[in-house]
């Protein structure tokens, strides 16, 4: 859950935008981008990038050196798009605000569910649907959302889910039956499908592969390390200040410029040769969307109903079985599909697979670890919401710090050495939680949070690289979609997992036992991801300086 190295660029265009927007987005926002993405929000000249040949199949691999790749097509080479050139820093600030604005609602709503369930009436086995509602249909939708980004356009898919979300957020800011509320949670989560491949997709498509892209990722997952954790404080604060509904209709303003903003920051994408063995007219795979979002939906479901009724539910038994039944359907029908909603020669290619596993480890124990440090410090330390969020905080500020210096890192590093040292400093800092205090309101133990929030915003920074590595721009929305996928499933398990234990040890009790236990479980989650950075194929820093020079 779960949140930039220098590259000039030439200036010959000026974005211009509405009632001094520009100086206010860009230059909060921006600012810190400046020294890395450029000093102006203009397009620069495109490098030939030996990693990347033409979409034909005579594409040359190497551009001239005394030119920019966009004026050398080639034999069966396109022309380069026009967003290769690189959105500048107010396009990339609009991007984030969004992917904020997504990533800050898995967690703002976990400090109102109190006020939520005396006001509304819900059960105490059912208010926990606020929170599964929207976490359904955000996994259940992502790979979905990335193929639609891909096919439809990312720009109108980026729109169209800030208005769904924006429209479920004041449904719910205005509810006054359960049901509505739980409904509009579940239109917010497809909403935030939609919102998030496409935006992930927006940068790696918007920003030609190499340095730039790379600092895009890491603002990317610092907004992203930020907003997980920001939602816990900001939470506090509004639920304390106003009542429960305000963290839902925080979402409706920003939304709304967000979305009247994209048309203008955001360039339509110019039109794209087809690659060779594509269908002239490509249009989304119906059967294959149906499968793979109940597949994931119902698991997604499973996963969170075992934390409340118990793994061996009849309920989460039936779920898990229909679960794979849908995903074996899912893999047969794409077999056979002409132009298939998920290649699957896509998904064989060993730096998406890695990636893929690596953010689902990662929300496993970042969708744990929040949800038990927050219980923890409200029912053993009786800290209030919002002393609770601010003892969390700084594992967000550093996880926000880790993403802006990601590109540093890579560039010192190397991808497979960043994912060793932040999974390595993840299982660290839970190794230290585990000697959590049984009394007081703070202790050393807790500052290994700061180290947590390294690993995780770090792991999530190397991991985006890795799977985008190399992808062609027609597939990046499907890789947003996956990656995604797998890290709200990961956090789903954790939500599930982590508490699980932590009741098991302690006895159904709260106690300070339990919550060292789930700790432990949650270094054991970072330790496999660090065996599994050992073996993430070749660095990418080779590439990366090969662009870069």
């Amino acid at each position: 859950m779960p949140p930039f190295s220098g590259c000039p660029i030439e200036t010959d265009r000026i974005v211009l935008l509405c009632g001094g927007m520009r100086d206010r987005m860009g230059t909060t926002i921006g600012a810190a981008l400046g020294p890395r993405l450029g000093s102006t929000g203009s397009p620069g000249p495109v490098r030939g990038t030996p990693e990347s040949p033409g979409p034909g199949p005579g594409g040359p691999r190497h551009a001239p050196a005394q030119q920019p790749a966009a004026h050398q097509p080639g034999p069966g080479r396109a022309l380069a798009r026009p967003e290769e050139a690189g959105y500048g820093r107010p396009a990339l600030a609009l991007i984030l605000i969004a992917a904020f604005m997504v990533v800050l609602d898995f967690s703002i709503v976990n400090v109102a569910l109190p006020s939520i369930e005396r006001e509304l009436g819900f059960g105490a086995s059912s208010v926990q649907w606020v929170v599964t509602g929207y976490a359904i249909t955000f996994g259940g939708f992502l790979v979905l959302g990335g193929r639609a980004a891909d096919l439809f356009g990312r720009r109108r898919m980026f729109v169209a889910g800030l208005l769904a979300f924006s429209a479920a957020s004041l449904a719910g800011g205005l509810a006054h039956d359960a049901a509505l509320l739980v409904a509009s949670r579940a239109v917010q989560g497809a909403g935030a499908a939609l919102v998030a491949p496409a935006a992930l997709s927006l940068i790696t498509t918007g920003f030609p592969q190499g340095p730039r892209r790379t600092a895009a990722l890491g603002a990317y997952g610092a907004t992203s390390s930020l907003g997980f954790v920001a939602g816990q404080v900001l939470g506090g604060v509004l639920v304390e200040l106003f009542s429960w509904r305000a963290v839902f209709l925080v979402n409706v303003p920003l939304g709304l410029l967000a979305a009247a903003l994209a048309p203008r920051l955001l360039r339509p994408p110019a039109p794209e040769p087809r690659p060779a063995g594509l269908p002239a007219s490509r249009r989304l795979d119906t059967r294959g969307a149906v499968l793979i979002t109940l597949a994931v939906a119902v698991l997604v479901f499973a996963v969170s109903e075992a934390g409340v009724v118990g793994l061996r539910s009849p309920t989460v038994l039936l779920a898990l079985a229909g679960g794979g039944l849908a995903a074996g359907g899912f893999v047969a029908a794409e077999r056979r599909h002409p132009d298939p909603l998920v290649p699957l020669g896509l998904l064989a290619r060993p730096n998406l697979r890695r990636a893929t596993a690596l953010m689902a480890l990662l929300g496993l124990w970042n969708g744990g670890e929040l949800l038990v440090l927050s219980l923890y410090l409200q029912q053993v330390l009786h800290d209030s919401p919002l002393a609770s969020g601010l003892v969390i905080a700084p594992q967000g500020v550093v996880g926000f710090a880790a993403g802006f210096f990601g590109a540093r890192l890579v560039h010192r590093l190397g991808t497979n050495r960043l994912l060793l040292l932040t999974g390595a400093a993840a299982a660290i800092g839970f190794l230290a939680l585990t000697q959590l205090p049984a009394s007081g309101h703070y202790g050393p133990a807790l500052a290994a949070v700061m180290l947590v929030g390294f690993g995780t915003a770090g792991t999530s920074f190397a991991g985006m690289v890795t799977a985008t590595e190399g992808m062609a721009n027609q597939d990046q929305g499907l890789v947003g979609g996956t990656i995604n996928t797998s890290r709200q499933i990961g956090a789903a398990l954790g939500a599930a997992l982590l508490p699980a234990v932590a009741e098991a040890v302690s006895h159904g009790a709260p106690g300070v036992g339990g919550d060292r236990a789930a700790m432990l479980a949650g270094a054991l989650a970072a330790g496999l991801a660090t065996l599994l950075a050992v073996g993430t194929g070749r660095p990418v820093l080779a590439a990366w300086r090969a662009r870069a020079s």
